[in-house]
C-alpha cells in the first residue's frame, strides 16, 4: 500500500456516530470544498459495525486521494483501508504498534504547550502534529488553551506540518496569522455548516490567502 501523505491544508474531523446516509455527502461535499485529510473521532455509538462505517468513509476519501485517518483505535489500520492513526496521548508501545501494523502508515499527534511532545514527534517519525485547544471549544473536551507562543516555538523547533485545532472559525482564523501553522483542524465549521462545500472551500481560501502572504506553502 503507497503512504498518502499530509502537508497541510485543511483537516476534518468526522463523528461516526452520525448515520453514514447523512455524514457521507458531507464528507464528500466538503472534500470537493477543499479538506485535505480526514480524521475518524474515536467516538462510537453501541454495537456500530467499526469496520463498515471506517471503510465507508475510506471509499469516499480514497476517490479523491484523500488519507483518513483513525483517532487512537490504531487496531482498525489490521481490518479497513486506513491511512493512518492519530493519537491524543503518546503510545507507550510504538514499537509494537510498528510490528504488529506491518505497512506504513500516517501518524500525528494532538499537542499542548508541553514542548516536549514535539521533540517526541521529531525523534519518533510523526508525520504532522496538532495543537488542540486554540480557543475554548466543546469539542475539544479536556484540551488546554494553546499559547500562540508555544505554536512559535514549535515551528522552531520542528519542521513538521503544524495543525491547530479547537475552537477555529472564519471569524477567528485570522489571528493566527503569523505561528507558522501548516492546516486547520475543523469539525462544527464544516459538518455544521448548511453547506459543507460552502464552507470547507471558504476556510480553504482563507488558508490559502494567509499562508500567501507568509509564504507557506503546501
Amino acid at each position: 500500500m503507497t503512504k498518502r501523505t499530509i502537508d497541510g491544508g485543511l483537516y476534518l474531523v468526522v463523528d461516526p456516530g452520525l448515520q453514514l446516509d447523512v455524514l457521507l455527502p458531507k464528507i464528500t461535499a466538503a472534500i470537493e470544498g477543499g479538506v485535505s485529510v480526514v480524521q475518524v473521532w474515536n467516538h462510537w455509538n453501541e454495537a456500530q459495525d467499526k469496520q463498515l462505517v471506517v471503510n465507508a468513509i475510506c471509499a469516499v476519501a480514497h476517490a479523491h486521494n484523500i488519507p483518513v485517518l483513525i483517532n487512537d483505535a490504531w487496531g482498525l489500520l489490521h481490518t479497513t483501508a486506513l491511512d493512518g492513526v492519530h493519537f491524543d496521548a503518546l503510545p507507550d508501545n510504538l514499537t509494537a504498534i510498528r510490528q504488529t501494523i506491518q505497512r506504513p502508515f500516517i501518524m500525528g499527534i494532538t499537542c499542548g504547550n508541553d514542548l516536549a511532545r514535539i521533540h517526541w514527534a521529531n525523534n519518533n517519525g510523526c508525520d504532522y502534529v496538532s495543537f488542540c485547544s486554540m480557543f475554548p471549544s466543546a469539542s475539544a473536551g479536556a484540551c488546554e488553551i494553546v499559547c500562540r507562543e508555544t505554536v512559535l516555538q514549535a515551528r522552531a523547533i520542528t519542521g513538521l506540518p503544524i495543525f491547530l485545532a479547537g475552537g477555529i472559525t472564519a471569524h477567528n482564523l485570522p489571528l493566527l496569522a503569523g505561528t507558522g501553522f501548516n492546516g486547520v483542524a475543523l469539525i462544527s465549521a464544516i459538518l455544521h455548516a448548511d453547506d459543507p462545500q460552502k464552507a470547507a472551500a471558504y476556510f480553504t481560501t482563507q488558508l490559502k490567502e494567509l499562508h500567501t502572504h507568509e509564504g507557506i506553502t503546501h
